[in-house]
């Protein structure tokens, strides 16, 4: 799974991408990204070609939603089942997008002496887990527009795919977004893979599986912390 991550700023999207941004105000670096957060996403540019960059709402909302509140547990969606499912078919075929990353954060169970008591209690840490060297990364992601009942308006919404664990990581949880290769970012984008079986097979081969993870402050638990002393080892 996926419930926390960090997103990087806009000027470092645009120059490790080569995007573009239209309609969109700067944004800064979120060290703690939470679900129904906004975050950067990179899609295909209908009008000018290539890829740019959008804004959207990280929580997947599907276009024939029709109830006021939005569904929930929809910022992640299993790689292994969303090809079945009415929620995923429709972005799984035209649909896909990247969404930018420096990492995300999961929670190792892991035995922690009570120093009041003297007792070994299961605990649980923090990990920030990355590309070795901490270099930028793009989730797959499945993206959607949706029409608020309420107001009319448009909503870009989206999910990350996830996956079971790489070996490298899968001491500290069982379950990961998929990390796509930078030579993958193409042809997850292409327009003419329209099945999306074929789409979830080339994400898993292309995903990336070697990472290196770290203990870091329990301060992430709180949604509001987000400072760059988050993604600190321990």
């Amino acid at each position: 799974m996926c419930g926390r991550y960090v997103s990087p700023d806009q000027a470092a999207i645009e120059r490790a991408w080569s995007v573009h941004a239209r309609d969109i105000a700067p944004f800064s670096q979120q060290f703690n990204v939470v679900p129904t957060s906004t975050v950067p996403l990179l899609r295909p540019d209908e009008d000018e070609g290539g890829t740019e960059m959008a804004l959207a709402r990280w929580g997947f909302i599907p276009h024939w939603w029709k109830q006021d509140k939005p569904p929930r547990l929809t910022h992640n969606a299993r790689s292994e089942e969303a090809a079945n499912k009415p929620m995923w078919r429709t972005p799984l075929s035209k649909g896909r997008c990247l969404i930018p990353t420096l990492g995300w954060y999961e929670w190792q169970v892991v035995d922690r002496v009570d120093q009041r008591m003297g007792e070994v209690k299961k605990a649980k840490q923090p990990q920030f887990l990355r590309l070795p060297g901490g270099g930028p990364a793009c989730f797959a992601g499945l993206m959607s527009y949706w029409r608020a009942p309420d107001s009319g308006e448009w909503q870009l919404t989206c999910s990350i795919l996830t996956r079971k664990a790489a070996d490298s990581i899968a001491e500290v949880h069982d379950r990961m977004p998929i990390v796509l290769s930078d030579d993958a970012h193409s042809q997850w984008l292409d327009k003419d893979l329209t099945d999306g079986k074929e789409a979830i097979a080339f994400a898993k081969e292309a995903a990336v599986v070697e990472f290196e993870h770290y203990a870091v402050s329990d301060r992430v638990n709180r949604p509001k912390e987000s400072d760059a002393s988050l993604i600190e080892p321990i």
